[in-house]
C-alpha cells in the first residue's frame, strides 16, 4: 500500500532500526518507546488489522509469533517476560493501520503501562 508507513518501512523508504527480518516479517525499534524495550513486529505483507487476517495468512501469522520470540530472546527480555500488544481500530487506539506488535519491557509492567 503506497501511503502505509510500515509498507514504506519494508521497501526500504524510510529508514528503521531493524532488530530482526527473514521473508515474512520485520522487527525494529519504536521511535516512540514507553520502556526500556519496545519494538514493533509486522508481517511485510499489509494486512491492516487482526479484522482483516485470512485463512491465506496463517504462515505470515505463524512467523510473526516466531520472530516475536527471537526479538524478545535478542532484546534480552525472553525470561524476565515482555508483554505482546497489538491494537485494533480508532477505539483500540490503532494509528496505524499496517498491523503490528509491540514488544513492551525490560522493567515491571502495569495495565497502566
Amino acid at each position: 500500500m503506497s501511503d502505509c508507513i510500515f509498507c514504506k518501512i519494508v521497501a526500504g523508504e524510510i529508514p528503521s532500526k531493524k532488530i530482526y527480518e527473514d521473508d515474512h516479517v520485520l522487527a525494529f525499534h519504536d521511535i516512540n518507546p514507553i520502556a526500556p524495550v519496545h519494538a514493533l513486529v509486522i508481517p511485510k505483507k499489509h494486512i491492516q488489522s487482526v479484522l482483516h487476517v485470512g485463512l491465506e495468512d496463517g504462515e505470515t501469522v505463524h512467523k510473526i509469533h516466531l520472530a516475536i520470540q527471537e526479538v524478545a530472546k535478542i532484546l534480552g527480555v525472553a525470561e524476565s517476560g515482555f508483554r505482546v500488544i497489538t491494537n485494533t481500530g480508532e477505539h483500540g487506539q490503532q494509528t496505524v493501520f499496517h498491523i503490528h506488535y509491540h514488544v513492551i519491557g525490560g522493567r515491571q509492567l502495569n495495565w497502566d503501562m
